[in-house]
């Protein structure tokens, strides 16, 4: 009988038992949930060492998706199991389901016996979200704060006027509602003395006129399909480097915020023939008067190009830029452009008639026979560079 050699019996060592508890939860924190509970398994030591991981993620679109008892079952179960001497420092909860209403329950419940250990909470939810506040509130210790509320409504949730969470460095909001003070105005991020990363979607103001931003360290903004019925962003933030937006430009932007921004991302979008789209995404350009990098849609461009006698405008701002990308989109298939098409089509008409009409009968022609107008519109991209003709241009395609 042939003996094994000694290297043979180095590697079939159970070297992971060796390592001490602390080291197997860490790396027990790098699986999904499932996939680390699925470990007590192996043996009596691994036995209670998933119940110690300090970070759960309980998403009812990836844990038994399209099983809602079975994701009911699971999360009240890690929740009642979990060993409570242990720190929790991420708790993210994703649910849609007929138990959202038990389980929500059980979650904030979760949450306020942890509050001064988690650094880290995400919560999405469809409705029951009327004991959200008072549990975040609790959480002092936060520095990440998700919430996002998919509840239908006209008005969704109203966002508190003042939140006292003095470590938040990252807030990202969806579904909410901002109300204004008795001067129209609403700001609800001034209490957030170390904001640093601030993403508002899907969410509106009600009684003012002016949202107000405002925050010494805010280093980046994004702005996403707000349903935003006011005039006037008050952006005071000078140490905002990033701005992204997505959407359609309905507000002006004041004040001193723009003047520190060095990378700026829009990706616009119009639904009305009488927006003011094309002159609010103009006074942004005029603005951006240190920019570095620009990246724009197809779509933004094309709305950009509505601004009357636009090329013959000479640009105070985009004196700095290194690089502009450009993101080409199907123009065709994309409903929030028809309307922009058809203004297209009529300012083409109207400088090719100002020209000559034989141009015009032209373009007339092109138009009845299906043509669009280019996904980049004749001038544009000399426009943006005329104070910056170095900089580097990048044309991509999403299809």
């Amino acid at each position: 009988m042939k003996r094994r050699s000694h290297s043979e019996n180095e590697e079939s060592e159970d070297r992971l038992s060796d390592l001490p508890d602390c080291l197997l939860v860490y790396i027990l924190s790098f699986l999904r949930i499932e996939y680390a509970v699925r470990t007590c398994i192996l043996s009596t030591r691994w036995k209670h060492l998933w119940k110690r991981i300090p970070e759960l993620f309980l998403h009812s679109s990836t844990l038994f998706r399209g099983k809602e008892k079975q994701f009911f079952t699971f999360v009240s179960k890690i929740l009642t199991l979990r060993d409570n001497s242990a720190a929790l420092h991420i708790l993210d909860f994703e649910c849609d389901s007929d138990y959202e209403s038990e389980l929500v329950q059980k979650i904030l419940n979760y949450a306020c016996s942890h509050n001064t250990q988690i650094q880290q909470l995400g919560i999405s939810i469809s409705h029951d979200s009327d004991l959200l506040m008072p549990c975040v509130s609790s959480c002092q210790a936060l520095t990440s704060l998700t919430l996002s509320i998919y509840n239908g409504c006209i008005f969704p949730d109203t966002f508190p006027k003042y939140l006292n969470m003095p470590a938040l460095t990252s807030l990202d909001l969806t579904g909410f509602t901002f109300c204004g003070d008795e001067n129209r105005c609403a700001e609800p991020f001034s209490a957030f003395t170390k904001l640093n990363s601030l993403i508002i979607s899907r969410c509106m103001v009600k009684d003012a006129q002016i949202l107000r931003i405002s925050s010494e360290t805010l280093d980046n903004l994004y702005l996403y399909k707000n349903l935003f019925n006011f005039d006037k962003i008050e952006l005071a933030a000078p140490s905002l480097c990033t701005f992204t937006f997505y959407g359609t430009p309905k507000q002006k932007i004041c004040g001193s915020g723009f003047s520190s921004v060095k990378e700026v991302n829009i990706d616009a979008h119009m639904f009305s023939k009488v927006d003011k789209s094309p002159m609010i995404l103009f006074s942004w350009l005029l603005d951006l008067a240190n920019i570095e990098s620009l990246t724009v849609s197809s779509s933004t461009l094309q709305i950009l190009s509505l601004v009357p006698d636009l090329l013959e405008v000479k640009l105070p701002s985009l004196c700095n830029l290194k690089s502009v990308e450009i993101k080409l989109e199907r123009l065709g298939i994309l409903p929030s452009l028809l309307h922009f098409m058809y203004e297209a089509n009529q300012a083409m008409l109207k400088k090719a008639a100002a020209k000559s009409r034989k141009e015009a009968s032209k373009l007339r022609k092109a138009f009845k026979a299906g043509l669009e107008p280019p996904s980049i519109p004749d001038g544009i991209v000399d426009f943006l560079l005329q104070n910056s003709p170095s900089a580097k241009v990048n044309i991509t395609s999403d299809y």
